[in-house]
């Protein structure tokens, strides 16, 4: 009889939408045995960003750093804001929900703790991940948050995978936003896969949960409640690093 694996499961970004991660990790049925890994960008836009966050932590599941979280501790020290600059930026992107979700003045030190220690990428030997992606001209090293927190299309356009062994996971970029991919897709380039299927967007609504032991994806939308699993290959979009460049060099010029 061949012995089944413990499964790694890898969740997009949840954005705040707690009710659609429950279903998300009840259609899942992660094991106490099973591993189970957060890209970051817990919160923010959705309405639960505070209970996103006590579950993910009270649960002791492991966590990236997305660009949100560190928007956040951009703005906010010992729970006194910084500059005006850096509490608009926050606000913009989503933090004002943030703020609403823990219905008091302050956020809990214990959580800004928290944020502060989430690394900013995990190593599981053959699948390396990150929120956003890495910066191709730079060791690993070399990384700093800001590549690995924050880069797009230098990352999404590379004509070499990164990694000669490893697959790097990433969200941060809602797929649908890359050349020929469709709301709710996961979008695959050069060594690389991105699973950020653009929960809060109205355009999409679907939460993304990657079984990397058994190529399976486990979705849900968060505005209709609706639930699918998925084969990795029924699930993916291709995209090649020029469709990415020609897209960028049109952006550019509008």
């Amino acid at each position: 009889m061949n012995e089944i694996s413990p499964r790694r499961i890898v969740i997009g970004d949840v954005h705040g939408y707690y009710q659609g991660l429950m279903i998300l990790l009840e259609k899942i049925a992660p094991t106490s045995a099973e591993k189970v890994y957060f890209l970051g960008d817990l919160i923010d836009r959705g309405p639960q960003s505070a209970q996103v966050v006590d579950f993910v932590k009270r649960n002791n599941y492991d966590c990236l750093l997305g660009n949100h979280e560190q928007m956040l501790l951009n703005a906010i020290n010992n729970n006194k804001f910084n500059s005006n600059q850096t509490i608009q930026a926050w606000l913009y992107s989503g933090g004002q929900a943030t703020i609403t979700s823990y219905q008091t003045a302050q956020i809990p030190q214990e959580h800004l703790d928290w944020f502060e220690n989430l690394p900013t990428y995990m190593d599981l030997g053959d699948v390396w991940l990150t929120h956003a992606g890495v910066d191709p001209n730079k060791s690993v090293s070399e990384q700093t948050a800001e590549e690995l927190c924050w880069i797009r299309e230098e990352f999404h356009s590379m004509e070499q995978p990164y990694f000669s062994d490893k697959l790097i996971i990433v969200g941060h970029t809602i797929t649908f936003t890359l050349p020929g991919v469709a709301p709710g897709q996961l979008a695959q380039g050069q060594g690389w896969l991105d699973i950020d299927t653009g929960a809060y967007h109205l355009r999409s609504g679907w939460l993304t949960g990657l079984d990397i032991t058994n190529n399976l994806v486990y979705q849900v939308n968060v505005f209709n409640n609706s639930v699918r699993t998925l084969p990795l290959e029924d699930a993916v979009t291709i995209v090649e690093p020029k469709e990415i460049k020609n897209s960028r060099r049109h952006r550019q010029r509008v």
